[in-house]
Parts: structure tokens; sequence; C-alpha cells
């Protein structure tokens, strides 16, 4: 039987468990882990809403006032 899984072994895997892609031994381990870890349960729930508040935050606009400031700070950079 393997180890049991933890915490910084478990991260590495994170992307391929939420696409679904790990075999389901290794799947099992980390819903085991999870499922008793508060700590990984908020970071698989923090992954999941990641896309959505990505969505949201391109559909924000700036404020003119502080589009054009900070365009002013930029060309002033280069």
């Amino acid at each position: 039987m393997s180890e049991p899984l933890v915490c910084s072994s478990g991260v590495e895997l994170l992307g391929d468990y939420l696409e679904d892609v790990l075999p389901i031994e290794v799947r099992d381990r980390i819903e085991a882990h999870v499922s008793g870890c508060p700590r990984c349960q908020a970071f698989v729930a923090s992954y999941r809403a990641t896309p959505q508040m990505l969505r949201e935050a391109t559909l924000a606009s700036l404020p003119a006032e502080l589009e054009g400031s900070l365009l002013r700070f930029l060309r002033d950079q280069r």
C-alpha cells in the first residue's frame, strides 16, 4: 500500500486531479487526504474558483481617471 498523501505532494497533482486525468488509485488518495484536511479543502475550493474570478476581473473596467494615470505612468517608465 502507498504512503499517505501529504499536502505538499497533493499540490503537485492538483491540476491533474481537477481535470480528472489521474489514475483512480491516485484520485482516491487525494480525495481521502482532502476530506480530512481543511487547508487542502480551502486550496481546492480556491483553485476551482480561480477561472471564474479571472473571467469576472477581465470584465471590470478602470475609472477613466485611473486608466489615464496608469497609462501616463507606464509611458514615463519606458
